[in-house]
């Protein structure tokens, strides 16, 4: 399974449309802690089925990480609709990841 890759033309369809919780990671590709981090999330969406996972590059996407105020690589949001309600910043455990799921 691999990432939706999430851009301004597709956020609303792939996010806030999703139907289910969304978790958003904000990433670059030369960030070493977001390629430590992907093997983890990739687990975690294995083990959250009930969860969309879904990533957004912010050299690509810089309006959409200006939007969340993001300001360090990896962070990621927990979305359903277009409510954030859980936001993780830095590298995460898979346990962390999947207890800030079961909010």
């Amino acid at each position: 399974m691999e990432l939706k890759k999430v851009t301004g033309d597709n956020f609303q369809t792939e996010v806030t449309e999703a139907g289910v919780p969304v978790l958003l990671v904000f990433y670059t590709d030369r960030c070493d802690s977001c390629r430590a981090q992907h093997p983890i999330l990739m687990e975690a969406a294995g083990e959250a089925c009930d969860v969309k996972f879904c990533k957004v590059n912010v050299d690509e996407e810089s309006r959409l990480a200006g939007r969340f105020g993001i300001c360090q690589v990896p962070t990621m949001l927990i979305m359903n609709g277009e409510k954030v309600f859980g936001t993780m910043i830095g590298l995460q455990s898979l346990e962390s990841i999947l207890q800030h799921l079961e909010m």
